[in-house]
């Protein structure tokens, strides 16, 4: 398996995490709550672009 293979699959994870924190806050009651795992889904979000760059050969812009 290649490196952009892995980071790929981990950038799949990724993803899928920071898609359940975007659900988890569109359900949630309390404001507090919600912002937390609203801004925890964006930071997933933000890491799993950081890997697949990384993976595919690509210089970060950052």
């Amino acid at each position: 398996m290649s490196v952009a293979d892995e980071s790929g699959g981990r950038a799949e994870r990724i993803r899928a995490k920071a898609q359940e924190m975007q659900e988890a806050a569109e359900r949630a009651s309390d404001p507090q709550e919600r912002e937390r795992l609203k801004n925890k889904a964006r930071r997933l979000n933000e890491r799993s672009d950081q890997v697949s760059t990384k993976g595919d050969g690509r210089m970060n812009p950052l």
